[in-house]
């Protein structure tokens, strides 16, 4: 097993579960703590998650994984605030009866976008619709065309930024919305009825879409861990030689381990030097996706702090802030311990602010961005800044084809897992553990 994140612990669980106790199970990431991008610290007193800090309740993997693991009364949900967006120097309202921002009705953008764009969506259903079947362009070519610019500014980005780092420009409209994508394949005669089918399909909105863990991701990572037995080599891999009947994995010490068969849960840019070797089909495939990097910079201010009660606020790109994103963690998910916690996230496919930028100025910029956007200067009580570094992958018009090509390229007994496979998130990264380890089974390892 290389690589300790949700996925690399996912798929550890699962061998260990289908092998039983007499396998060995080797986890090998050179990290000072496991859990990849779910990380957990304690600011204010408080456990904060630092890294994801949420998942989609409607998709299974996570609650089912939480009842395995006897965690099911961990998990929580929010308190029903809803985010804003900023844009033209102000907070909106989320617009509701969209899909990814992309508006079922012009209404639903009203006060976000002009007249003249709010008369483009509702004529769409009247100017002809070409489209081919299968087809994957970005969401800013489809959106941009049927319903304008301003759309994909103002609605579509700010939230494909919280998702991806990305933005409409860079990511396939198959995995930013593979449900509008499949309506449009179905025959839908505009944009506008291919919004409306989606979001008949996917049923009434009843509840907040997102959950947590009570006590952070650690609480997770830990049981994935503890109920994994594996055995964690603090260790980076340096190379991967195929043998007769197996494997051996080489770290950055010199040591070397044997294994029967391997699941690379690396980020794509680390992928690529492990396998270019084995499978360099599959390597040009991984070379080819790209990433974002990203700062979370954490805060927690007075109890008394006076915030809106909303989760969070989606910033539109060229506004005259520094964050891509605000999040009210204490009103999203209920305040505990006497203060406000928050986090601002920078950096959006593109830029280097999480390479390049110290923490002193992202704690200035954090600041900024709270007075402008919120009329509040006070100082913390508590900071924290984390990076991400090459951590977000940019799903691409095509990407799906691109992936389906990487894994037919793997020589059998070396599966892949990973946020860049078949969607960010972690209920996508469990997903893609559960796979890696399901294909290793079928080859005759662990068995």
């Amino acid at each position: 097993m290389v690589g300790g994140g949700i996925s690399g612990l996912a798929a550890a669980y699962r061998l260990r579960v289908s092998a039983g106790p007499d396998a060995s199970i080797v986890l090998f990431d050179p990290a000072d703590r496991l859990g990849g991008i779910l990380r957990t610290e304690r600011l204010g007193g408080q456990p904060l998650d630092v890294g994801a800090e949420a998942f989609i309740v409607r998709r299974p993997e996570v609650p089912a994984l939480l009842a395995e693991l006897g965690l099911t009364d961990r998990q929580r949900t929010t308190t029903g605030a809803r985010p804003l967006i900023y844009s033209q120097g102000r907070t909106h309202p989320l617009p509701q009866d969209t899909l990814q921002g992309i508006p079922a009705h012009a209404a639903a953008l009203t006060g976000l976008v002009d007249d003249a764009t709010l008369a483009r969506i509702a004529d769409e259903p009247s100017r002809p619709l070409t489209w081919s079947p299968g087809a994957d362009p970005s969401v800013a070519e489809l959106v941009g065309d049927r319903f304008g610019e301003q759309v994909v500014r103002r609605s579509v980005d700010p939230l494909l930024a919280g998702v991806y780092a990305g933005s409409a420009e860079s990511i396939g409209l198959r995995s930013a919305v593979p449900p509008l994508a499949a309506a449009l394949d179905r025959g839908a005669a505009s944009l506008t009825e291919a919004v409306r089918d989606a979001l008949a399909g996917a049923g009434p909105r009843t509840g907040s879409p997102f959950g947590s863990i009570d006590g952070g991701y650690t609480v997770l990572v830990d049981e994935l861990v503890r109920q994994s037995a594996l055995t964690w080599e603090r260790a980076a891999v340096q190379r991967i030689e195929q043998q007769a009947g197996g494997w051996l994995v080489v770290d950055e010490r010199g040591g070397s381990r044997r294994a029967d068969g391997v699941v690379l849960a690396v980020p794509a840019p680390r992928l690529v030097p492990l396998i270019e070797h084995l499978a360099p089909r599959s390597a040009a495939a991984a070379r080819r996706i790209e990433v974002a990097s990203v700062a979370v910079v954490a805060l927690a201010l007075p109890g008394d702090t006076p915030l809106p009660q909303q989760s969070g606020v989606l910033v539109a790109p060229g506004e005259h802030l520094h964050a891509k994103a605000i999040t009210l963690s204490s009103r999203k998910w209920g305040q505990r311990g006497g203060v406000e916690l928050l986090r601002l996230s920078f950096g959006r496919f593109g830029d280097e602010v999480a390479r390049t930028v110290g923490d002193d100025d992202l704690l200035a910029w954090s600041r900024q961005d709270l007075a402008t956007v919120f009329g509040i200067d006070v100082d913390p009580v508590d900071t924290l800044v984390r990076r991400w570094v090459d951590a977000m992958p940019q799903y691409a018009p095509g990407h799906a084809d691109l992936i389906a090509d990487l894994r037919a390229g793997l020589p059998s007994g070396l599966t892949v897992a990973g946020g860049y496979l078949d969607g960010i998130g972690v209920p996508a990264c469990v997903a893609s553990g559960t796979r890696a380890a399901a294909e290793l089974l079928t080859t005759g390892v662990a068995r």
